[in-house]
């Protein structure tokens, strides 16, 4: 994607992040790809935040985000699934020593990268579509 200097930045780093996830995966460094899908939705919520002149919150978890962003004006958005696939994403992906049994069955794959991509994806577009 084309830096957008008019963009917000917050919402320029939440695309950047889905590039960056698409070239991991492309790498098949998937556990990094799942990881920045996960800043993607957040940095895109967080986004929404700001643009309603409210302060960024120090939060990473999307659930809690999109409780913010509903309380802020957003709609129902059905976005509530896909948050609770990528929050899964946001420790375990970068840290050895998570907590056991946080990912299911070790390291995401591709196809969870896959995944994760997507849902970013969605969320992303589902906000930026209706606010910018």
């Amino acid at each position: 994607m084309p830096r957008d200097r008019s963009r917000s930045p917050w919402v320029q780093l939440a695309a950047d992040d889905l590039e960056a996830a698409h070239l991991l995966m492309d790498e098949g460094l998937y556990h990094l790809a799942c990881f920045h899908a996960q800043q993607a939705a957040e940095k895109i919520l967080k986004a929404f935040l700001v643009a309603r002149r409210q302060a960024s919150p120090r939060e990473h978890h999307l659930g809690a985000l999109l409780r913010q962003v509903h309380r802020a004006g957003l709609k129902r958005s059905g976005l509530e699934p896909a948050c609770r696939i990528l929050d899964q994403y946001y420790i375990p992906t970068r840290y050895p020593d998570a907590v056991v049994g946080s990912l299911p069955k070790g390291l995401p794959s591709r196809r969870h990268a896959a995944e994760a991509i997507q849902l970013a994806t969605e969320i992303f577009e589902s906000i930026r579509a209706r606010y910018w």
